[in-house]
């Protein structure tokens, strides 16, 4: 599948991210745990390599907790500071504040020697469509200024909060690079919504994730759709197979694969199947996954 997605709108607000970066004194990149090297812009980490940056890592209650805390050890080794949140509970987020305070705690330092105790810190938070940004500071805010719904490019203008904390966080859209030239990363934003189902074929991307997940998560797979799945079978015979354990049947009992190919995205997507992650960290630990020069393991 050959999977490209840049609106007009995603132009606009790269340039709005370069002229606000002056304004602020760091960066907190959020990123979908289930694929965090395909879910980091490098756009955003070039415009933005001279500000302090903490990454976060959301949606981590739908990633394997064990591979969450592999690429957790990985940023900390490479560096980053990093949280494992969930935007939705709320799980994680009361540790951001003071990580943040951490990440700038020279700068608080020198303000307080100028007599500025007290001056609120600016934060940039950023990331790829619908990974859970507006959702993230309605946390950190305790109220809902951000709005936040469960499809790409909802936030599209520059959105400040001040929160209670000391904080003053600068919600961004959601923008991705003018070329995915990945196709394994195409896929995983498209498996996770990053991209707009309106421009994908449903199907063949169905077909695609039934053989990941056969190929990482075959137990859950069979859990959800049926032991009668045959390991190894390509991912329409897979999708066929599911279809008829559903019963998702037409006309002349073939199966409705346009019908179970949204059932299947739609589980995948909110967790029904289980904790899934797609990536997982490289094993050499260098930085080669977020700075263009390679790609760590996505289906091992």
């Amino acid at each position: 599948m050959n999977i490209q997605w840049y609106p007009g709108h995603m132009t606009a607000a790269r340039r709005m991210l370069q002229e606000t970066l002056p304004q602020v004194d760091a960066v907190c990149e959020i990123l979908d745990a289930r694929i965090p090297y395909a879910s980091g812009n490098p756009d955003i980490r070039s415009l933005t390599e001279n500000k302090p940056r903490l990454v976060v890592l959301n949606r981590a209650d739908l990633a394997d907790p064990a591979v969450t805390a592999l690429w957790a050890a990985w940023f900390k080794k490479n560096g980053h500071p990093v949280l494992e949140t969930d935007s939705k509970s709320g799980a994680g987020v009361n540790r951001f504040a003071p990580a943040v305070r951490d990440l700038l705690r020279d700068k608080l330092r020198r303000y307080e020697q100028r007599g500025q105790a007290g001056r609120p810190l600016r934060i940039m938070v950023a990331g790829i469509p619908n990974v859970g940004k507006s959702s993230f500071i309605n946390r950190i805010s305790g109220r809902k200024p951000a709005k936040a719904e469960d499809r790409p490019g909802v936030t599209r203008g520059r959105q400040w909060v001040v929160v209670a904390s000391g904080l003053e966080l600068l919600d961004t859209p959601g923008i991705l690079w003018p070329r995915l030239d990945s196709e394994a990363v195409g896929l995983n934003l498209a498996f996770t919504g990053a991209v707009k189902d309106e421009i994908l074929d449903l199907e063949t991307l169905a077909f695609r994730l039934m053989e990941r997940l056969d190929t990482l998560y075959p137990r859950l797979l069979a859990a959800r759709y049926g032991e009668g799945l045959v390991p190894g079978s390509p991912g329409h015979l897979l999708l066929d197979q599911a279809a008829r354990r559903r019963g998702f049947l037409v006309s002349g009992g073939e199966p409705d694969l346009e019908r179970m190919a949204k059932v299947l995205l739609d589980e995948f997507r909110g967790g029904v199947l289980g904790r899934i992650s797609l990536e997982r960290p490289p094993e050499n630990g260098k930085e080669v996954a977020m700075d263009g020069g390679g790609e760590p393991s996505l289906d091992d």
